[in-house]
């Protein structure tokens, strides 16, 4: 237990390019997962909106949901927890105040000691692997994420071209559990779901 909420080690992170809906990908997620809500270009109403659907859900699958922005919104708009972006690492205090689960990302040393010093529960470290989310970026590698989970002190998420195959070897090469997220895998195997769906359905 982390704060008022377990971490969980399966991670989703909405991103308003991928096709399928991020209320949708929250349904298919693994009962106890988590989900990190974006979509920041959304108006204050329709992004509370999405929020409030997703929370639906979550309670009906056991899942953590950790709005990015505010603390003080995070809170007033039911989320568990905030997603906080090292830009406002000096929030973290009003997270901690407020009871929140507190998520930060990581990419390199200086803003791994940024989150050990808020206090973060969990960091996000990316990209351990090339990712279509930043093109170009280069991958930190396994040795270098090691060194940044140890830096930053608190439980570390592997984000950046995650699959539950990675996750696996991930933890293997570690030899202790490692949390993993993601946005293609969810969505890849939403969109694989659905048309193993469709070959099944029967004509009517």
């Amino acid at each position: 237990m982390t704060g008022r909420y377990p971490l969980p080690n399966a991670w989703l992170f909405s991103d308003e390019r991928i096709a399928a809906g991020i209320a949708e990908l929250a349904a298919s997620l693994p009962p106890g997962s988590g989900i990190v809500l974006r979509h920041d270009s959304l108006p204050s109403g329709a992004r509370w909106r999405l929020l409030r659907r997703v929370m639906c859900t979550a309670r009906v699958r056991g899942l953590t949901v950790l709005l990015a922005g505010q603390p003080s919104t995070a809170r007033r708009w039911g989320a568990h927890g905030v997603h906080l972006r090292q830009r406002d690492a000096k929030l973290a205090g009003q997270a901690h105040r407020l009871g929140l689960l507190l998520t930060m990302p990581v990419h390199d040393a200086r803003e791994a000691r940024r989150a050990k010093r808020a206090g973060a529960h969990g960091v996000f470290i990316s990209p351990l692997h090339s990712t279509r989310s930043h093109p170009g970026a280069p991958a930190l590698g396994c040795a270098i994420w090691l060194r940044l989970a140890r830096v930053s002190g608190a439980q570390p998420i592997a984000l950046g071209g995650m699959t539950p195959t990675r996750a696996r070897a991930l933890n293997r090469a570690s030899g202790l559990t490692r949390s993993w997220a993601a946005i293609d895998a969810w969505e890849n195997a939403a969109t694989k779901r659905r048309k193993r769906q469709k070959r099944n359905a029967v004509p009517i």
